[in-house]
């Protein structure tokens, strides 16, 4: 079945940086577009970018434009956001998603404070 295990949360400084990584399988990962959720403590959900089956970002959110970048390794079928400059606002469960399917990973945990 569809596996979507996310890593690399933490505890970060603001202006710090975290590279996180969501190990996909059951599925044919090179086929599919993914993209990565960001939900805040209290908020809902939202869609931080998306990644083509290239490996080319799409529908970025506007607050992590030039501060994210989302990558994918088609050989080892995993998933990158890499977050720098974070910021108190990053704070949240970020999730990866099999795009425009119902298919999510657990999420991982990111909390950004000093």
């Amino acid at each position: 079945q569809v596996q979507l295990v996310e890593s690399g949360g933490g505890l970060v400084e603001p202006g710090g940086s975290l590279s996180l990584s969501c190990a996909a399988s059951g599925f044919d990962f090179s086929s599919h577009m993914m993209n990565w959720y960001h939900q805040a403590p209290g908020k809902q959900r939202e869609l931080v970018a998306g990644v083509s089956t290239s490996g080319v970002g799409y529908n970025w959110a506007t607050s992590v434009k030039g501060r994210f970048t989302v990558s994918r390794d088609n050989t080892r079928n995993i998933l990158y956001l890499q977050m720098n400059n974070l910021k108190p606002e990053d704070t949240g469960v970020y999730t990866c998603r099999v795009a425009g399917r119902n298919y999510w990973g657990q999420g991982t945990q990111v909390t950004v404070s000093s």
